[in-house]
């Protein structure tokens, strides 16, 4: 059976909801933070690779910047739990990780790449509401968007 490609969700258009495994041992579901948080959804491709390593402490490193605009930052893989409780320690990052396991949430979002079976690097600014405000999906798993970008559309909330 033939599965047809989604589409990646648009700006102005609802978030697609999920409830994902988390880091913090408990699931994390989208539609918990409306009315309540923006969110920043990041999927990368896979822990412990070079560009995610560098995409990931940055965020880190801008944790206080996110939290002052009250934007939650939910990273997303199709690592398992165990192994980005490990990539999460080693680094110290200060945000939770998903694991999207079973490829649900990417092939959902449309950025699951499955010659590769892990989702391209991409990124969804929700706001409180659940609609997506900013959505921007990179050419190839390689290329991020620096945390100047992301702050200047956070801005525009």
């Amino acid at each position: 059976m033939t599965t047809l490609p989604h589409v990646v969700p648009a700006a102005g258009s609802l978030a697609p909801d999920f409830t994902l495994d988390a880091t913090s041992g408990t699931p994390v579901t989208l539609s918990s933070f409306r009315g309540v948080n923006p969110v920043l959804l990041a999927f990368f491709p896979l822990a412990f690779t070079s560009v995610c390593t560098e995409e990931l402490c940055s965020f880190s490193d801008d944790y206080d910047q996110f939290t002052q605009h009250q934007v939650v930052v939910l990273p997303i893989s199709v690592d398992s739990i165990p192994t980005l409780k490990e990539f999460k320690a080693k680094h110290g990052f200060k945000t939770d990780f998903l694991s999207d396991f079973r490829r649900i949430v990417g092939e959902s979002y449309g950025v699951l790449l499955p010659e590769k079976f892990y989702d391209n690097r991409a990124y969804f600014l929700i706001d409180t509401s659940g609609m997506i405000r900013w959505a921007h999906v990179e050419a190839h798993p390689g290329l991020k968007r620096d945390d100047a970008e992301i702050f200047a559309e956070i801005h525009k909330l």
